[in-house]
């Protein structure tokens, strides 16, 4: 059931109703019946899959609590005659078998994500190993359907899974909760990819009718369709002009592709976010936020700050952390540190975790080697990055320019291109394809197509350009607007007729303009493939 389709408004519309008429109490039980409709949508089969997520993330979070309920009674009985040395043995054995728990469940889950999402990229490179002997043997797919959200549900339950390990919470008792917690139906498709602590206070509340979460909501419902059925899905014809037909559109138009895909890809996944936040809204629930102006970042370490938030955070906190003060990379630290210098050795586990994190970021993206070199070369920008931060500091301490508005519009032009460069191998899924039309961009010299009607040739017309144009400086003027605040809370402060007329044009113009009808195709978002 995409979002984008009348059957999705039809159900929220008839749930956010029941869930402000039913007790209060039953709400959270509404949503758990209402989410796990909604996944039988994508196909009821795949909801075996998050079962098995939530009960065995169950029933591991449960023997774990029971370990350290375990060691702190026996702890606090046996206080006057327990040595520390004892303390400490005791509390590194049921750490241990706490880590078991959590391991198991980890490997269990993640082979399940690993198996559905990977093995057919494995086989096909096996196959082309095989044929690099000249062997005549080859095996064939496994077929599998990826089941909808699996990266993200998984990623979450894992999250809660550590935290629980860490101590950092008690498990949720309830495991219908825990179901609900996992499959909360705005954030399956594309995330944000939640906490348990940040969450589990407004999902599990009994909530009262309250009009200003259904405006604001609501608002924000609105803006997401609008970047979404205005913006993303009328560029996503000229963009597939350009990348399913790389023989023909070479040159300037890998560069017009570039830029294009940019703002389709915003516009998609930020409009997917905010229907997905505004339905939470809309239901007295809050979700994190997953964006803040990334296209206004001035390197790529703080475009990876504003963009996709909950998915960075998680890899910060849960592997690149972990990972960086390891044993195995405290050990290599000082072995480098002894045969080089310093320097080298407090380097390298930061650059060892860096490349990890980024490696597996590249394949969460999608089973394929363009997914790899892409996770790669953000990696390698933001090591050189950082390597090059005392000749920065020299550059500013020799010119007086950090501050100057030309400079900081500079970097965020820079980081906007740098980023598109990169980009452009989530666009052609292919590595030799992409190099290939990285290099007809010095090569073709075809400039000229361009003012002789070459952007009529990609399926939009002169109206649709003049539509994306208005429309992308919309979505940059509300952007600059509420730097500081935000914008529904400014339009709320105007009068009520000013507000709602706003909202009405808003609305309008996503009935009048969105990219539905004859020659246009309803298309899922983006992100719901990885």
């Amino acid at each position: 059931m995409l979002f984008t389709t009348s059957n999705f408004i039809i159900f929220v519309i008839l749930l956010s109703i029941i869930y402000y008429i039913i007790p209060k109490k039953m709400q959270w039980q509404l949503l758990l019946i209402a989410s796990y409709m909604f996944y039988a949508f994508a196909g009821i089969q795949f909801i075996v899959y998050i079962l098995i997520t939530t009960i065995t993330t169950y029933f591991a979070t449960i023997n774990i609590s029971k370990l350290q309920t375990k060691y702190n009674k026996y702890i606090k009985e046996n206080k006057a005659i327990v040595t520390r040395e004892e303390r400490r043995a005791i509390k590194e054995t049921s750490k241990k078998k706490q880590r078991q728990w959590m391991v198991l469940c980890m490997v269990f889950n993640f082979g399940i994500l690993a198996v559905l999402k990977y093995s057919n990229f494995a086989i096909e490179n096996f196959n082309k190993i095989l044929g690099l002997f000249n062997s005549e043997t080859s095996f064939k797919g496994l077929g599998f359907i990826l089941p909808l959200g699996i990266s993200f549900y998984t990623f979450q339950t894992m999250g809660y899974l550590i935290d629980v390990y860490r101590g950092k919470y008690d498990y949720e008792k309830n495991i219908f909760k825990l179901a609900l917690f996992v499959s909360f139906f705005p954030q399956l498709i594309q995330g944000p990819i939640s906490r348990f602590d940040d969450l589990k206070d407004s999902l599990f509340s009994k909530h009262n009718f309250n009009w200003d979460n259904i405006n604001f909501g609501f608002q924000r419902i609105l803006w997401g369709y609008f970047k979404k059925v205005v913006i993303a899905d009328r560029l996503l014809i000229a963009v597939n002009n350009i990348i399913q037909n790389p023989d023909i559109y070479q040159g300037v138009y890998v560069i017009i592709g570039m830029f294009f895909y940019a703002i389709e890809l915003f516009a998609d996944f930020s409009g997917g976010i905010d229907i997905a936040i505004g339905i939470a809204e809309v239901l007295g629930i809050h979700l994190e936020e997953n964006f803040i102006r990334p296209y206004f970042s001035k390197s790529i370490t703080e475009y990876w700050r504003r963009w996709h938030i909950t998915l960075g955070t998680w890899f910060k906190d849960y592997m690149f952390f972990p990972i960086s003060v390891s044993k195995p990379m405290l050990k290599l630290s000082k072995t480098c540190r002894k045969n080089f210098n310093d320097a080298i050795g407090k380097r390298i586990p930061v650059y060892v975790a860096t490349i990890i994190v980024w490696l597996t970021t590249g394949i969460w993206h999608g089973a394929a080697w363009n997914f790899v070199v892409w996770g790669l070369g953000n990696c390698i920008v933001i090591l050189i990055s950082q390597e090059c931060i005392p000749l920065y500091q020299k550059f500013h301490h020799r010119f007086d320019v950090k501050n100057k508005f030309y400079f900081r519009l500079f970097q965020v032009v820079r980081t906007f291109w740098l980023m598109s460069f990169l980009r452009t191998f989530d666009c052609y899924r292919d590595v030799g394809t992409t190099f290939k039309m990285y290099g007809s961009i010095f090569t073709v010299y075809n400039i000229n197509e361009i003012f002789n009607g070459g952007l009529m040739q990609l399926g939009l017309t002169i109206k649709d350009y003049i539509l994306l144009f208005v429309s992308v400086w919309i979505v940059l003027l509300v952007s600059l607007l509420q730097r500081k605040e935000g914008i529904r809370i400014k339009i709320a402060a105007k009068p009520i007729m000013i507000s709602y007329m706003i909202f009405f044009i808003l609305f309008l113009g996503i009935i009048v303009f969105g990219a539905y009808g004859v020659g246009f195709d309803q298309s899922q978002f983006i992100y719901s493939q990885f």
